[in-house]
């Protein structure tokens, strides 16, 4: 029994040791295929079986030295780096400079970077992956004969957008300048913003196809070290093919995928995110996009405005308490309107009522259908608007809501009392456009409750979306915050804004107040 056990001990060493020196045949192997031939000839050739078919690849053969020349290849591709300065910093100074001196010595390649590549940013690379996906970023890579590794110098240059004013976060009075979707003049517009030793940019690159540079900004001691973890580890695990813009990360990232309610932040104004950096956020950075993403996000958030900053805080609350009445009416409203029709016509003045039933008189749908109809037809304007050419579209968008509620009026497909309570919802619809895809789903679900019971309805309908909005949570932060649960001091940057010389503290919940959770509680 006891040899029997000894054999087997034995035996299962053996595979064990067997299968430890497969891996390191296996890994020794992988790693001689990621080598970079030191052969020029089969360096060229290894490359143009990489991109043979790309014809935007240019790979330039120079011979360096006065005596016993070496040979030299460039790699690049053409679009994504400026030519001149690939003649200017590396062919010149090696074609014309290296003839007076002895370019053969131990170390050539040190040597080549040191003396004779005039350009701020080079990096070695030690395997032929890495040569290929510098090439595809656009850097140029100079590889020497014999050498077992090459240098990467980034003489990027691309054509892109200029910084502007961004469409989207249109000002009268503030900052007119906008993210592009170049990511380095992105975090060039946050760093003039902060001038910060402690503003910290992380670059991960994430798409197994598109490699896409993903860059994590964070002031070092003022967010929450758990919250930048988390955000890190969570787009490190994102695994897929591509990410072409920022909303891509967003899908992965949020923590209440489901919800109607956005947790994630986005903007394209530099001052914004500058000044959710600065409060704790987080923010995310993605090439080739303007948007910005910010997490936590709030519910507060939504009904602010980069230009409360900028105008006295007097005009700042009457500003803020009309967006809080704008997002109650587009909610609101066509339900309200549907509940009294149906149910509650005993509380509607008397002479309203009798205009109100003389303009359905002939109206063949319900109030429930009416609006259905209506807001399905506001919705379809819009989006019309919105992908047609900007002069086209806003032409559709105005001249066709006019006249399809005059031709629908005139009809007696919908009475005017409905077509003006729609008018009134889409128009406060645009007041805040970052809640705009939930107030639709909101307004639908209160139109068709407030059908069945009436304003009883209603308020259901109102108690079980704030309930849902009571439970969400951004990164450990809630969702309602500072209302629920109430931080006294962060009150008077919500629904009104107090003086700036009296908001002096940063928000609780987001360097680890009541508001967080208890893995995000500081120490």
């Amino acid at each position: 029994m006891i040899g029997r056990l000894i054999r087997k001990i034995k035996y299962y060493s053996l595979q064990q040791s067997n299968s430890i020196e497969n891996n390191k045949k296996n890994s020794l192997e992988d790693n001689k295929l990621d080598e970079i031939p030191k052969s020029i000839n089969d360096l060229t050739n290894k490359l143009e079986a990489a991109l043979n078919q790309s014809s935007d690849f240019n790979m330039r053969k120079i011979a360096v030295g006065r005596e016993k020349p070496v040979n030299i290849l460039i790699a690049f591709i053409d679009g994504l780096v400026n030519k001149e300065l690939v003649n200017a910093d590396i062919l010149r100074p090696l074609m014309l400079e290296t003839n007076s001196v002895e370019i053969r010595c131990k170390n050539t390649l040190e040597l080549i970077k040191t003396r004779f590549i005039s350009s701020c940013e080079i990096n070695d690379i030690f395997d032929f992956k890495q040569a290929l996906d510098a090439i595809v970023t656009g850097d140029t890579v100079i590889f020497v004969e014999n050498e077992s590794q090459a240098v990467k110098v980034n003489l990027r240059n691309w054509d892109k957008r200029s910084v502007e004013e961004p469409p989207s976060d249109a000002v009268i009075r503030g900052p007119r300048e906008g993210f592009t979707e170049s990511i380095r003049t992105n975090t060039a517009l946050i760093r003039r913003k902060i001038k910060n030793t402690n503003l910290k940019f992380e670059t991960i690159k994430i798409g197994k196809q598109t490699n896409t540079d993903i860059s994590i900004c964070y002031i070092k001691g003022i967010a929450h070290e758990e919250i930048v973890q988390n955000v890190k580890q969570k787009i490190r695990e994102i695994n897929m093919d591509a990410v072409l813009e920022s909303a891509y990360i967003e899908e992965y990232i949020e923590e209440s995928t489901f919800s109607i309610f956005p947790t994630v932040g986005n903007s394209e104004k530099p001052d914004i995110v500058a000044s959710k950096i600065l409060e704790g956020r987080v923010a995310i950075l993605c090439d080739g996009t303007p948007f910005v993403l910010t997490v936590p996000y709030l519910f507060v958030e939504a009904i602010q405005s980069s230009e409360d900053y900028y105008n006295r805080s007097i005009y700042s609350i009457i500003s803020r308490l009309i967006r809080v009445l704008a997002v109650i009416i587009t909610t609101m409203l066509p339900g309200f309107y549907v509940a009294l029709v149906c149910f509650h016509q005993d509380i509607i003045p008397y002479k309203l009522l009798l205009t109100m039933t003389a303009s359905k008189e002939g109206i063949p749908f319900s109030p429930i259908v009416e609006a259905s109809i209506m807001i399905i037809t506001f919705e379809l304007l819009r989006e019309a608007g919105v992908r047609m050419p900007r002069a086209i579209g806003q032409a559709v968008s105005i001249v066709g809501a006019l006249v399809i509620g005059d031709a629908a009026v005139k009809a007696g497909l919908v009475s005017s009392p409905m077509v003006i309570v729609i008018a009134i919802t889409a128009i406060t619809s645009f007041i805040v456009p970052s809640l705009a895809g939930s107030l639709l789903i909101m307004r639908l679900a209160v139109v068709f409750a407030a059908n069945v019971i009436g304003i009883l309805g209603i308020f259901l309908v109102s108690l079980v979306f704030f309930i849902h909005m009571c439970s969400l949570k951004s990164y450990g932060v809630n969702y309602l915050s500072p209302i629920t649960p109430v931080h006294s001091t962060d009150l008077k940057d919500t629904f009104v804004r107090f003086p700036l010389w009296a908001m002096m503290t940063r928000p609780k919940a987001l360097v680890g107040g009541q508001g967080r959770n208890a893995k995000y509680r500081n120490k």
